[in-house]
C-alpha cells in the first residue's frame, strides 16, 4: 500500500483515493462519494494518465480509481506505468458497461489490476449514479481495506482447526468459485486442464453481465476444453466448462439420466448474483459425494456455506493459498471454518483436479477383492 496512512490502514485511518477520469462530472460525483464515506477520502483527481502519474508522486494515495477509455495516454497504459512505477499500488479500474469496456477490463486485470467497478449508466440521474458507485466502487474500496486488515502476516500459521477429510470416492462435477482477482486465476487454472477431462467444470465469477461472456470466450480461445457461458437445459458433459453468466445464480438439476444447467435470478446472496454458496449448494444436492468444489482467491466469504454443503454430502473441497491469492477472503474463510481438505498454490490447481478425476475413477473401477476363504 502507497501513502502515509496505509501501513495503518487496519488501525482506521480514511483510505486516501486518487480519482483518474477524463469526465469532470465523474471525477465530481466519485469525489463526492468518497467525500460522504465514512471510511473514504479524496486525495484528489487527474483528467490524465499523464497527471494521475504525477499526482500519484505527489499525493501518495492508499488506492487509485482508474478510468479505462481516456484519450492520450489511456487506462492500460497508465496502468502499465503505474505497476511499473508503483507495483503494490492498488488500482480499481472503472469501466463502462459496454464490450468495449469490459474487453479492455480484462486486459486491464491480466496487466496487473487489482479490482474493477462498472460506471452507472445513466449519469443523468445524479441521485441514482451516485447510489451506484456507493454500492459498486466505494465497496470495492471499503473491501480491500478490510481484506488488508484481516490478512494474516506471512508465515504465521493457519488456523487450528482441523483439515476436512473426506472419504475418497468417485468425482463427477468440479465446481469453481472466485472474486478479486478471479479472471487471471481461471487464465492460469482452466487452459491447464485437459481437454479429456470426463467431468464437467462449473465456473462462479463475480462479474456483471457481458463481461462473464467475454471472459468465456478469453478463456475458451486459451483452453483445451470447451468454454461457454452457461445457459438452461444445457446437458452437462465431460469436456466442457460453463461460467455463470453474470445477474444470475447458476444450479444443476436431474432431467431423467442427464443433469443440466438451471439458472435463476432469485435474490442476491452475499450481495452476489451470481453466488459461489447457490452453485456449491445446488452441486450437493445433486451430485452428493462425488462432487469436488474448488475456491479461488476472491474478497468475502461466498462460498463458505456452499463448501459446507459439498463436506456434509461427503464431497471434497480445496482451496487457493494466501500466497498466490489477490485477496485471501473466500479461500480463507472456508479453511477458518475447517472445509477443505488441502491447501494450492494456483499453479498447483489444475494437476490437482486432474490427478483427484482420474485417480477417484480408477478406484471405483477396479474390481473389489475376494474375501479370504
Amino acid at each position: 500500500m502507497q501513502g502515509e496512512g496505509a501501513k495503518d490502514m487496519a488501525d482506521g485511518p480514511r483510505i486516501r483515493v486518487l480519482v483518474v477520469d477524463d469526465s469532470m462530472l465523474v471525477r465530481k460525483l466519485v469525489g463526492e462519494v468518497l467525500t460522504e464515506g465514512k471510511e473514504t477520502a479524496l486525495a484528489g483527481t487527474a483528467a490524465s494518465g499523464d497527471q494521475a502519474l504525477s499526482r500519484i508522486e505527489q499525493l501518495r494515495p492508499d488506492v487509485v480509481t482508474l478510468d479505462v477509455e481516456m484519450p492520450g495516454m489511456d487506462g492500460l497504459e497508465t496502468l502499465r506505468q503505474i505497476r511499473l512505477r508503483y507495483p503494490k499500488l492498488p488500482v480499481i479500474m472503472f469501466s463502462t458497461l459496454t464490450k468495449r469496456g469490459g474487453t479492455a477490463t480484462l486486459e486491464a486485470l491480466a496487466l496487473g489490476a487489482t479490482d474493477y467497478a462498472t460506471k452507472p449508466t445513466n449519469t443523468e440521474n445524479l441521485a441514482a449514479a451516485k447510489q451506484q458507485m456507493e454500492r459498486e466502487l466505494l465497496g470495492k474500496i471499503v473491501g480491500l481495506r478490510l481484506a488488508v486488515a484481516a490478512q494474516r502476516p506471512r508465515g504465521t500459521a493457519l488456523p487450528s482447526k482441523a483439515l476436512h477429510r473426506p472419504v475418497q470416492r468417485r468425482i463427477d462435477i468440479v465446481a469453481v468459485g472466485t472474486s478479486t482477482g478471479g479472471p487471471n486465476a481461471l487464465v492460469e487454472l482452466i487452459p491447464l486442464l485437459p481437454g479429456d477431462l470426463p467431468v464437467p467444470v462449473l465456473v462462479v465469477q463475480h462479474m456483471p453481465p457481458l463481461f462473464t461472456g467475454l471472459l468465456a470466450d478469453r478463456l475458451n480461445a486459451k483452453a483445451k476444453l470447451k468454454v461457454a457461458e452457461g445457459h438452461a437445459d444445457s446437458r452437462l458433459e465431460g469436456g466442457q466448462v460453463w461460467v455463470a453468466p453474470g445477474d444470475y445464480h447458476m444450479t444443476v438439476m436431474r432431467k431423467n439420466v442427464d443433469v443440466v444447467l438451471e439458472l435463476n435470478q432469485e435474490e442476491s446472496e452475499n450481495s452476489c448474483r451470481p453466488a459461489v454458496d447457490v452453485l456449491f449448494r445446488s452441486v450437493a444436492r445433486t451430485y452428493g459425494p462425488h462432487a469436488l468444489g474448488v475456491v479461488l482467491t476472491g474478497m468475502g466469504s461466498d462460498g463458505a456455506k456452499g463448501a459446507k454443503a459439498i463436506c456434509d454430502a461427503g464431497g471434497e473441497v480445496m482451496v487457493q493459498d494466501e500466497a498466490t491469492s489477490v485477496v485471501w477472503g473466500m479461500p480463507g474463510a472456508v479453511v477458518s471454518a475447517g472445509l477443505t481438505d488441502e491447501i494450492y498454490p494456483i499453479s498447483k490447481i489444475a494437476s490437482e483436479i486432474v490427478r483427484r478425476v482420474s485417480l477417484r475413477r480408477w478406484l471405483t473401477a477396479m474390481p473389489a477383492t475376494p474375501a479370504k476363504s
